[in-house]
């Protein structure tokens, strides 16, 4: 019996991080696994005639101890990695895998489930308890359990293996990102770059006992070099040192994984009588099919594409007369772009970023949600950390009554991931009349402070900040009675709602006076800046809408066919892109080894999701607009059928509550300047 296997005697029952050794995890998991199955067993085994408490229920909290200690260690895969803990993982997975197997092929069990789910006209269930049965008897049918055996076994098999190669592609994309540094010595190398991002690189060269400056493919690094460094070729080696992750015929080359991945969920899909990965994956969206999927990408692309052939000549003609650049290259996309906004706006993020210091910014955030949803965040030093530099939060509502704890985490480290997510260390659930508040967290990969400067962020972080914040109030917030319908267990293709809303109040003026404030004099960001950033909100937004859905496109390339013909990665990319394309390609560079969101997290066959919830994002967010960003009667009415409900109800059956209509993609075109 570990640490993890006996409850938490800890304030607020949160994760004892300072008590956890990577040596506790597999004896952890191997006892949790263990107790789960008797848990399951219980259930299978009953004596009595099946009910949808003693079954159904009954289903939805057994394994709690397992999935606590499965958020933490998989958050801390993410978030504060080492050779140990992928090591772990490495054994765990195929562990989880095949108990998961054990559940969804478990004949009397799933027997017991059938019983319930064909009774079910019979038993006057809540709306929550009806959603809670179809996606449990769905998780049976969906996984097997109607196959006969030597498919389930089959299926077991590529399950295992599926496992085990995303966590390996995640891996080389760690490591090819940790393996590369830019050691730059001359002073003619790092100019144009602003002074905050020389002191960090010169921050980093010092960090690894050099001298000179160090640019790193983290993000905090990575962009402001391709965004402001005049020296071109650095641009290009940058550039393609960061387009060519795990693409180099090498030891850390994830070509093989990506088609294996790919040719995997197709058979999965097919054992289990569907046509491909996206027929099986979109039974459970919004969209409901891949065709609709395609459909909805290419309507847009079809409205944004002049508008970014428009913008790409223009770019271009701007590059050509201030530095004779006859063809832009992706090394040039960043570069020209700012200048061309600085020109065309006389705004750059050097001139935002000293009003956006992090401090600052998070608390613009909280106050925004307590604006909206009455919540009041307050730092607390009695919970156990898994890095000195997360920040931690008890989160109260107007009644002084616990809503959540919070997790921030912010700056990059050797061992994190690239990019920002939320996450969560405990569910909300309601069990014996308690009421089990989360544990939400957001990771970050923001500029560090340095010895002069605090943490300054780009006008696109703060977004980010408030983008992620969305996803953990929708955490946050969650009231439902069943775990597995809690907070952000909704459809994939609502999920990105309530974080991408968030992100509107980041533009509003109103908003902006709450937190820009420069960090030296304390001066309210002047309305001047303000309206150059609503003025250069739609900047270039065909070439962003054209990037955005090219992803959605591969994403339907790799998943929404049978990918077994297709040999050669880097050509099936192409002809994926064809249609969005506008820069040359560049022969050393493949997006695919490195698109972590659909090989190794949950997005496969679910990219478009991001254009998909800015439609209901823009439609909603007009509501805010015709009644006032901060209208208490707007805000109630958001919390209620979009954030505390979770996956209990259709969402768009919660999203026509919300709105009292279902959302209509005029309101996105309006807002990107595509809609005349």
């Amino acid at each position: 019996m570990t640490i993890l296997n006996k409850p938490f005697e800890t304030p607020y029952n949160s994760a004892p991080f300072s008590q956890i050794k990577n040596e506790t995890f597999l004896p952890a998991f191997q006892n949790a696994i263990a107790k789960a199955k008797l848990e399951i067993d219980a259930i299978a085994s009953n004596n009595e005639a099946p009910t949808f408490k003693n079954t159904i229920e009954a289903l939805d909290y057994a394994g709690e101890e397992l999935d606590r200690i499965s958020s933490i260690f998989f958050n801390l895969n993410s978030a504060e990695t080492n050779d140990a803990i992928q090591k772990i993982a490495q054994e765990v997975s195929p562990l989880l895998s095949e108990f998961s197997n054990d559940i969804t092929l478990n004949e009397a069990l799933f027997k017991r489930v059938k019983a319930v789910y064909d009774s079910r006209a019979t038993l006057q269930l809540s709306t929550e308890q009806e959603t809670l049965l179809d996606k449990k008897y769905k998780s049976f049918s969906r996984n097997g359990a109607n196959l006969p055996e030597d498919k389930k076994k089959t299926l077991r098999a590529i399950d295992k293996e599926l496992s085990q190669l995303k966590l390996k592609f995640g891996e080389h994309v760690l490591a090819e990102t940790n393996k590369f540094e830019m050691h730059l010595t001359e002073e003619s190398d790092v100019e144009g770059l602003p002074e905050g991002a020389k002191e960090a690189a010169k921050h980093l060269a010092e960090s690894k006992g050099k001298t000179g400056w160090i640019i790193s493919l983290d993000y905090p690094s990575y962009i402001p070099f391709m965004t402001y460094a005049d020296n071109r070729i650095h641009r290009e080696n940058l550039s393609k040192a960061f387009g060519s992750k795990c693409f180099k015929k090498d030891s850390l080359d994830n070509q093989d994984i990506v088609k294996r991945i790919a040719q995997l969920r197709f058979e999965r899909a097919q054992l289990l009588g569907y046509k491909t990965h996206a027929h099986f994956v979109l039974e459970q969206r919004m969209a409901e099919t891949p065709e609709k999927v395609t459909d909805f990408l290419n309507d847009l692309l079809e409205k944004a594409k002049p508008a970014a052939l428009k913008e790409f000549d223009n770019l271009n003609a701007f590059a050509n007369e201030l530095d004779g650049i006859d063809q832009l290259q992706k090394w040039d996309s960043a570069y020209y772009s700012e200048k061309l906004k600085q020109k065309l706006f006389s705004l750059d993020d050097e001139q935002l970023k000293p009003y956006f210091k992090l401090e600052n910014v998070i608390n613009g955030a909280f106050t925004v949600a307590e604006k909206l949803f009455g919540l009041r965040f307050e730092e607390i030093h009695s919970i156990d950390k898994y890095h000195k530099e997360v920040s931690t939060f008890k989160v109260v509502d107007a009644d002084n009554a616990l809503v959540a704890i919070f997790y921030a985490d912010f700056f990059p480290r050797a061992g994190k991931r690239d990019g920002a997510w939320m996450t969560s260390f405990k569910p909300q659930y309601i069990k014996n009349g308690t009421n089990e508040r989360p544990h939400i967290s957001i990771v970050c990969n923001f500029t560090k402070p340095t010895e002069t400067k605090p943490s300054l962020l780009t006008f696109n972080e703060v977004t980010t900040l408030f983008h992620e914040f969305g996803h953990a109030l929708h955490g946050m917030l969650a009231n439902t009675t069943y775990p597995s319908l809690s907070g952000t267990n909704v459809y994939w293709d609502f999920v990105e709602l309530p974080s991408q809303i968030l992100e509107n109040w980041c533009y509003e003026e109103e908003t902006l006076k709450l937190f820009a404030k420069h960090y030296e004099t304390g001066e309210v960001i002047p309305i001047a800046l303000v309206e150059k950033i609503k003025a250069s909100a739609n900047f270039l937004e065909g070439m962003k809408t054209l990037r955005q859905l090219s992803f959605g496109l591969l994403d339907m390339a790799w998943h929404g066919i049978d990918p077994r013909p297709y040999n050669d990665v880097k050509a099936h990319e192409l002809e994926a892109f064809g249609d969005t394309s506008l820069y040359p390609d560049i022969e050393e560079n493949c997006m695919s080894t490195s698109f972590a969101h659909i090989f190794q997290g949950g997005y496969s066959s679910g990219y478009y999701s991001y254009k998909w919830a800015e439609v209901l994002d823009a439609d909603a967010f007009e509501y805010f607009k015709q009644e006032g960003i901060f209208n208490k009667t707007v805000a109630d009415k958001f919390k209620t059928y979009v954030l505390s409900q979770g996956g209990t109800e259709n969402p768009m059956t919660l999203y026509k509550k919300f709105r009292g209509q279902e959302p209509k993609p005029d309101a996105l075109l309006r807002r990107a300047g595509l809609l005349k």
